[in-house]
């Protein structure tokens, strides 16, 4: 059966109408989500807000703001904290282009796409402007802001749950309040999270590093331009398999070592397989391709045959929808 998804590119600077709007629209499915395994395993409201306080200080008023727009309600507090929120598993690819003059971070988001908000978010919610694919209403699957900085997470292929929070907030707050990647890197050694991701950061000088975390261990930072859903060996032989993880991370390995890769040779690696992947049934189907440009505040949204531009200068409001078939993707 075929599933349609209609992204929608969203220009507010200051909380407001629009992701009110937003909000508003996906609550119901946010919130079966949130109780999904039962209101009390989720943590209460105390704890959500001393733990953003905790970690994420400088989140507090966008937090605040935000939690009035949606109603000042109990439920909705506790879920946009990101603390501690229901498990969830993803597939994706990501590699940084470092190149003199350019730097470029291309990703594939793997995933159900009925489970995907597909909200490309232009905000200024603080002192930096924010372009973001959202995700959990304002939490950042991928995106860049105006100082240079761009940022992407793929799952981390182990099964182990603890005590932190989702990474869309974690990558919320480094796009808030991060400049470079020295300072993302900090951010990411010290903010716990609740499961395993691979977060990868580049910024406009050329610098970029991928972050191995999760809730059981360190932080392990690295100086690597290419992640997928496993951290440095396979632990979730089965997810490894149907995700076909190793496979897509020495494609990339390959292409970004090689000197002659271009931006337009990685860039368009992620339109064929093994990057694109066709398993919408078991919910690892490609669902968009994103290209940041850091240096010069590009992104770019790509579907076969589809795409959109948008900058910091000319962010344009739309609506794009794209159908997804059991094993194949249709645009038209």
């Amino acid at each position: 059966m075929d599933k349609t998804l209609v992204f929608r590119t969203v220009h507010e600077e200051a909380p407001g109408a629009k992701w009110q709007s937003l909000f508003d629209y996906h609550w119901p499915a946010y919130e079966q989500w949130y109780l999904s395994e039962g209101e009390r395993e989720r943590p209460g409201y105390l704890a959500c807000y001393n733990a953003l306080r905790r970690h994420m200080p400088e989140l507090l008023d966008t937090y605040k703001a935000l939690c009035e727009l949606a109603g000042g309600g109990d439920l909705a507090a506790r879920l946009l904290s990101l603390y501690r929120p229901p498990p969830y598993i993803t597939g994706c690819s990501q590699a940084v282009l470092a190149r003199p003059g350019a730097t470029v971070l291309a990703r594939n988001y793997d995933y159900p796409p009925e489970l995907c908000e597909g909200s490309i978010f232009y905000s200024r919610w603080n002192e930096r402007r924010v372009i973001a694919m959202s995700d959990c209403l304002w939490g950042v699957l991928d995106g860049m802001n105006d100082r240079g900085l761009a940022v992407s997470l793929a799952f981390g292929g182990r099964k182990v749950v603890g005590d932190g929070f989702g990474a869309p907030i974690i990558l919320r707050y480094i796009l808030e309040f991060c400049d470079s990647v020295p300072q993302a890197a900090e951010v990411l050694a010290r903010v716990p999270t609740h499961m395993a991701y691979n977060i990868t950061v580049a910024d406009s000088a050329g610098r970029y590093v991928t972050a191995m975390i999760a809730p059981d261990r360190r932080a392990s930072i690295r100086r690597v331009p290419v992640a997928t859903n496993h951290q440095k060996k396979i632990e979730w032989y089965a997810h490894a398999l149907a995700s076909e993880t190793l496979i897509r991370e020495r494609q990339l390995s390959i292409l970004v070592d090689d000197a002659a890769t271009t931006e337009e040779r990685l860039v368009s690696a992620f339109f064929s397989p093994p990057l694109f992947r066709h398993d919408y049934q078991r919910g690892l189907g490609t669902v968009y391709t994103a290209v940041y440009r850091p240096r010069t505040g590009h992104a770019q949204y790509h579907w076969p045959g589809k795409w959109l531009d948008l900058s910091f200068d000319d962010f344009h409001e739309e609506r794009l929808a794209i159908r997804y078939g059991s094993r194949h993707l249709i645009t038209g």
